[in-house]
């Protein structure tokens, strides 16, 4: 069985505009699924293969004679020789869509294509299954909560049960555990850590403690949607921050970890300028953080977190899935603990959201929506509350409450 992505159509337009096309995230997302729909007449080479790998590394020159483009590479982070060789390659013949890539690990594999392939190649971010994804909805513009937005979005809106949000928010969006109900939860995420560990982790850095780096996730998962304090994180984990530091990089690399700019400039000297961490991967955070189940989940303490923390993953997904590389998302919070959850820039406007997770929002709940009209040559958009309320209706002139199922 297979859900259509939405990233499609933005790699066959990578593929229309640069000869190499890099489909790069976490593990397990599907990024080889989806070449595998559009790279349907090339060769397929997967350099988990340990020979396919040794020739790629050591006889990168022929290696693309024996598969010669267009060609699908599947894991090319194993081998970096092999990016000169289609840079000399795209270089000779100027032709598009000639290499097709996937990469889990960004660490090294950004580094060798800013170096080797710069101008070369389009990149798209692949996340696990988007809530439009799952109930099988068309609809892929990019989130934002204007009355264009919605007009479009209200045709094909689906309600999703209060339930099912929470089902969803602890059982994660991972493709397998969407499409086999039936696969366990608890093995599934004991199989992914160890996996990532072994396989990406160990190759990003020397990390001499596994047994700490798993405690070192779980503590940073218990920290999703907060500031971001490495100096607490280190000292509960027991280890330097400069190590900390280090994880934390090998976590936002992975795009497990996403870390939300803080909204500043010249003109908003009391806005604090520390990023929000959140775990992008609410099931797996649910995993580390032992909630094991979604009731316990959703009337738990960090109940609120893992609400917020999923509907920034919908939003970035919403972003990504149309080959925005740099969502423009910020939040904001001032010195007096001021704080508007996210905010979104478009065309120097920026509209700001709060994200709860009860069903009743208030007026109350945008009353920080007005420090935006205290900064000079700022200008606000519309906004509004997302949260597990039914229907989308007005709550201002400008503000809507806006239903989870709307992201």
């Amino acid at each position: 069985m297979y859900f259509k992505r939405h990233a499609e159509d933005s790699v066959r337009k990578l593929a229309k505009m640069f000869g190499a096309i890099l489909v790069t995230g976490p593990r397990q997302v599907g990024k080889t699924t989806l070449l595998e729909q559009i790279a349907t007449d090339m060769a397929h080479v997967t350099l988990d293969d340990p020979l396919l790998l040794m020739n790629a590394r050591e006889h990168g020159r022929t290696f693309f004679q024996d598969y010669p483009p267009p060609v699908f590479v599947d894991e090319i982070q194993y081998a970096p020789e092999l990016f000169p060789i289609m840079k000399m390659s795209l270089d000779k013949t100027r032709k598009k869509g000639q290499f097709y890539l996937t990469g889990s690990q960004q660490f090294d594999l950004m580094k060798n294509v800013s170096e080797s392939l710069a101008g070369r190649i389009g990149i798209l971010t692949l996340s696990s299954f988007s809530l439009r994804e799952i109930y099988g909805l068309g609809f892929a513009e990019p989130f934002i909560p204007t009355n264009t937005y919605f007009q479009g979005r209200l045709k094909e809106a689906k309600a999703i049960p209060y339930q099912d949000v929470w089902n969803r928010i602890h059982r994660g969006s991972m493709p397998e555990l969407v499409l086999n109900p039936d696969f366990d939860w608890e093995m599934f995420y004991g199989a992914y850590v160890k996996t990532y560990i072994e396989r990406d982790v160990r190759k990003l850095t020397q990390v001499g403690d596994e047994l700490k780096f798993i405690t070192f996730m779980t503590i940073v998962a218990g920290r999703t949607g907060q500031l971001l304090n490495l100096e607490s994180i280190a000292r509960d984990v027991g280890v330097s921050q400069p190590t900390a530091q280090r994880w934390l990089s090998i976590l936002v690399a992975s795009n497990l970890v996403y870390l939300l700019k803080s909204y500043h400039n010249n003109l908003t000297k009391r806005a604090v300028k520390i990023p929000k961490l959140y775990f992008l991967d609410t099931g797996l955070a649910a995993w580390l953080t032992r909630w094991t189940t979604p009731d316990v989940l959703k009337n738990g303490a960090m109940a609120g977190a893992f609400f917020e923390s999923f509907v920034v993953a919908e939003i970035l997904k919403s972003y990504y899935n149309t080959g925005v590389l740099e969502p423009p998302l910020y939040y904001y919070r001032d010195k007096d603990a001021k704080e508007i959850d996210l905010l979104i820039l478009e065309n120097g406007v920026l509209h700001p959201l709060e994200i709860k997770k009860h069903a009743d929002p208030t007026k109350r709940d945008i009353a920080t929506f007005s420090i935006l009209d205290n900064i000079p040559d700022v200008k606000r958009g519309t906004g509004g509350v997302i949260c597990l309320y039914d229907n989308l209706v007005s709550l201002t002139e400008t503000d809507k409450v806006i239903p989870v199922h709307y992201l």
